[in-house]
């Protein structure tokens, strides 16, 4: 957001996934302390509308039936079987010549190819995307009326929030008590208030790596490549490599994903499955599928480069002006060594600066704090060795960032 000059009025962070019907009473509730009864534009984070007009023109109709109280969906004209979405059907068909919004007959989980092809034949059949426009207090009666129990365990977690810095944290205790849901199932599939908006902006639903691919320009061997790749004998490939030279030979149709966490090679036709495959690895407790090597901070971010059970090598970017936290490790000491820019370093009580290839020890259970106090982003490599090396093992005696 900072990237593209975008300043948010507000940012809530959930502590866990509770699906989207939480999430959207969460929002309505905050609206209602920005303004009075404002429309809610409900949008994925994975979703490409190439026609930004005809979007556009289709939410100021939908806004008409929103300040009716209705609760407005908007169906994707199909322009193929597909098999990956949900399916929503209007009681009447869609004249495209002349929009307007139709009542909800029903909604369809992913149905079969053979369904499928039936239902583009009726212009009732539409694809579901998850897009959603209704007014702030029309959706919050709504979820109140049909799921209270949603309702009230959101009312109680927005309230007991608390601000950190650009964001608004959700409280943990109270969200464990609220269901895991859609909004579609919590509340569209039961509500008389719903209706279906035609769209037809060219709109894909970017969600899976054959999305991806699909959406991306191609090689003459429809190929996708990203980083530091090479192909030979290859076709109709996602190839994406973050650091290590990544090599394919005489190969087809496969997504192959290498990042600093974890390697993806799939068949691009199961690439909807992987989040089948993460939740297998959460349940095992595999750690990849919970944690990052790259962890951002407010003041900037570290990577893991390398690890055992009592030590780890990290990379340290800290922003320029930015200091960490003065803390203190109970079970690791830590050597650091400037690489680039130039450091101020505190070590109870004393202070010293470093400059490149330069470096200091701070022992188990020493007071210390980093600053960088030049105009460049500072980076050095930090060398951790003790009986345990975790997140959790810092305790924080003055802190910038509130934490």
């Amino acid at each position: 957001m900072r990237e593209i000059m975008t300043n948010p009025n507000s940012i809530l962070l959930e502590p866990f996934g509770r699906n989207t019907a939480p999430a959207i009473l969460l929002a309505a509730f905050k609206s209602l302390e920005i303004e009075d009864n404002p429309h809610l534009l409900i949008l994925s984070a994975d979703h490409q509308i190439n026609n930004d007009k005809k979007f556009r023109d289709l939410i100021e109709i939908g806004i008409s039936y929103s300040e009716k109280d209705k609760l407005v969906t908007f169906g994707v004209i199909p322009k193929s079987p597909e098999i990956g979405y949900g399916y929503i059907k209007s009681e009447k068909p869609f004249n495209l010549q002349n929009i307007e919004g139709m009542n909800i007959s029903k909604f369809i989980e992913k149905p079969n190819l053979e369904t499928a092809k039936e239902f583009i034949k009726d212009k009732s059949f539409t694809w579901n995307s998850g897009i959603f426009l209704f007014k702030a207090k029309t959706i919050i009666n709504e979820i109140k009326h049909l799921n209270p129990e949603i309702y009230e365990a959101c009312r109680k977690t927005f309230k007991n929030s608390v601000i950190d810095l650009d964001f608004q944290r959700l409280d943990e205790k109270s969200f464990e008590f609220c269901p895991n849901i859609s909004i579609d199932i919590a509340v569209m599939e039961k509500t008389n208030k719903g209706i279906v908006l035609p769209l037809d902006a060219q709109w894909s639903d970017i969600g899976s790596w054959k999305s991806v691919w699909e959406n991306s320009r191609k090689d003459i061997n429809g190929n996708v490549e990203k980083g530091n790749v090479y192909n030979r004998n290859t076709e109709n490939c996602y190839l994406h490599s973050e650091n290590k030279l990544l090599v394919t030979l005489g190969i087809k149709d496969l997504v192959i994903i290498d990042t600093d966490d974890a390697t993806l090679v799939a068949n691009k036709n199961q690439s909807e499955n992987i989040k089948d495959v993460v939740s297998e690895l959460q349940i095992r407790n595999i750690k990849e599928a919970n944690s990052h090597k790259k962890g951002f901070r407010p003041w900037g971010f570290y990577i893991s480069i390398l690890d055992d059970e009592k030590w780890q090598v990290k990379i340290i970017h800290v922003n320029p002006g930015a200091k960490l936290s003065l803390q203190m490790h109970h079970q690791r000491a830590e050597h650091w060594v400037v690489v680039k820019g130039t450091a101020e370093v505190e070590i109870d009580g004393k202070t010293l600066i470093l400059s490149e290839n330069e470096s200091t020890y701070i022992p188990q259970g020493s007071k210390h704090r980093l600053s960088n106090i030049g105009k460049i982003p500072l980076e050095l490599i930090e060398v951790q060795s003790g009986s345990y090396i975790g997140e959790d093992d810092i305790v924080r005696f003055e802190d910038l960032y509130g934490r």
